[in-house]
C-alpha cells in the first residue's frame, strides 16, 4: 500500500511539472510584442519637457557672416503640460504645450527670450513606432539686438526694426527612449513688416530633450 501511494504521488508530481513546463513554453511563444512608446495623456507634472541645444547664428546675415566673433548660440527651453488633454489623438494634436525659452549669442550678437506654444505631431506613427515627430512653435520674443535706423546700424548687427518680434520655429525629432529625444531645428524671428526694417534673424541647430 505504501509503495502504491508513493507511485501515485510521484506520478502526480511528474504530471504537474510536465504541465507547468508546457504552459510556460506556450505563454513564452505567445508573448505580446512591446507596446510602442506613447506620451502619457495625463502628464506627470506641470513640466512636460526640458530641452537644451545650440545653433549656428544666422549664417546668411551680417551677424553670422561678418567679423571674427563666435557664431554659436546656446539655447534652452521648458515645455509645460498641455492645459487640456483629449483621448482622441487628432484633437490632442491641436492643443499646444506652453513654452518659454531663451537663446544666448556667445559672440555678443542678438540674444533673446521667447514665449509661445509648441505643437507636436508624430510622423507615420505605425511605420516609425511613434519615434519620429515634427514640432512647430509660434510666439513672441524680446531681444537685445539693434532696432534703429539703417544709417546708424553698427557693424555685424542685423537691423531688426523693433522689439518684441514674432518667433516661429520647427524641429524634426527622434525619440531615443520614452524620455530622451534629439532634434534638428530651425528658428526665425521677424516683425512681419510692421516696422521700418525687417532683416529678421534665422538660426539652424539641434537640441536634446528630456520628457517627464
Amino acid at each position: 500500500m505504501h509503495t502504491t501511494f508513493s507511485r501515485l504521488l510521484a506520478g502526480t508530481l511528474a504530471l504537474a511539472v510536465a504541465t507547468g513546463a508546457t504552459q510556460a513554453a506556450d505563454l513564452s511563444a505567445r508573448a505580446p510584442a512591446p507596446i510602442p512608446y506613447m506620451a502619457p495623456v495625463q502628464p506627470y507634472s506641470i513640466v512636460s519637457e526640458i530641452r537644451i541645444g545650440g545653433a549656428v547664428h544666422d549664417p546668411g546675415a551680417p551677424e553670422g557672416k561678418l567679423g571674427n566673433w563666435s557664431k554659436v548660440d546656446v539655447n534652452g527651453e521648458i515645455l509645460f503640460a498641455k492645459p487640456q488633454v483629449s483621448l482622441d489623438p487628432f484633437w490632442q494634436a491641436f492643443v499646444p504645450r506652453p513654452t518659454v525659452g531663451g537663446s544666448y549669442s556667445t559672440g555678443g550678437r542678438t540674444s533673446y527670450a521667447y514665449i509661445g506654444g509648441t505643437w507636436t505631431v508624430d510622423l507615420f506613427p505605425e511605420t516609425f513606432n511613434r519615434r519620429v515627430f515634427l514640432d512647430g512653435f509660434f510666439g513672441g520674443a524680446a531681444h537685445d539686438g539693434y532696432t534703429g535706423e539703417k544709417a546708424g546700424a553698427p557693424l555685424g548687427f542685423n537691423r531688426l526694426g523693433c522689439n518684441p518680434l514674432f518667433r516661429e520655429a520647427a524641429a524634426l525629432g527622434f525619440r531615443i527612449t520614452e524620455h530622451w529625444s534629439v532634434m534638428a531645428t530651425v528658428e526665425h524671428m521677424s516683425n512681419a513688416g510692421l516696422c521700418h526694417d525687417n532683416r529678421g534673424l534665422t538660426n539652424f541647430g539641434g537640441k536634446l530633450g528630456y520628457t517627464f
